[in-house]
């Protein structure tokens, strides 16, 4: 039986399908620690990419897809999908898995389309009137 490998990011929400709400909502938990808060810049880091938010869309939308598919969905060439591949694989929120000559990548982080989500909402209520305080 393989083991299976935990990651901090897996540790940290939930598996595909499942809810993220299962920890302490934001509120209540203790303000982070400085190394905590860099560990989150890291992967925001990670994520401040046009073409690995496209990549993340295009696989959540698809289940799963070769290097072949994504750069024919992106215009890219399948070495520069790679590149972007590895990069988002490295964090834990992509597996892949070969099959002959292709390699399929999915994501299997959970937390990633809730994420992806809650950006095109902040995104919705930025043109959006705020109300007044005490109107």
């Amino acid at each position: 039986m393989a083991k299976k490998q935990s990651t901090s990011t897996e540790a940290a929400c939930c598996a595909p399908d499942d809810s993220c709400s299962k920890g302490s909502p934001l509120a209540n938990r203790p303000l982070l620690s400085f190394v905590e808060a860099v560990k989150v810049m890291a992967l925001f880091k990670v994520l401040a990419n046009d073409t690995r938010i496209r990549m993340l869309h295009h696989l959540v939308r698809s289940g799963e897809a070769t290097v072949t598919d994504l750069a024919k969905t992106l215009g890219m060439t399948p070495q520069a999908v790679s590149n972007q591949l590895t990069r988002l694989s490295d964090t834990g929120m992509l597996q892949a898995r070969r099959d002959g000559n292709n390699m399929y990548y999915r994501v299997v982080n959970g937390c990633v389309a809730p994420l992806l989500d809650l950006a095109l909402c902040l995104m919705q209520d930025e043109g959006k009137p705020q109300p007044k305080n005490g109107g």
